[in-house]
């Protein structure tokens, strides 16, 4: 079975250095939700990458559930988001989660008051 190779998340989308990470929290324009914070850097790449940062969840089951929901969140939507950004999402410490669905309408909310994802029906 052949696999589309759009359709997933390659480590190229991935914000993945220090350097990289210490870069956007220096240079970019930070935006504060509820749960998340959203601190966003143009790149000249011509595509967009994606950081997470979650730090006061103490459990590792917890922790791996949402990196796992924010990149699959961020894997779906990433061809409706504005084109050359580094986009690091920061899980603020006891953020209260309640699923999926709950991770995924906060992510999109920050991303739409950001002006980088186009308001779905």
């Amino acid at each position: 079975m052949d696999r589309d190779p759009e359709a997933g998340l390659p480590k190229k989308n991935l914000v993945t250095k220090r350097h990289e990470y210490q870069k956007v929290y220096r240079q970019g324009m930070r935006l504060k939700g509820d749960r998340f914070s959203l601190i966003i850097l143009p790149n000249n790449l011509g595509y967009n990458r994606l950081g997470i940062s979650i730090h006061g969840v103490k459990k590792a089951v917890c922790r791996n559930r949402l990196k796992r929901i924010i990149r699959e969140t961020f894997r779906l939507k990433k061809h409706s988001i504005a084109p050359s950004q580094d986009i690091v999402f920061a899980v603020r410490k006891n953020c209260p989660f309640h699923g999926q669905r709950d991770i995924e309408k906060a992510m999109i909310e920050l991303l739409q008051k950001q002006g980088l994802l186009k308001a779905e029906e």
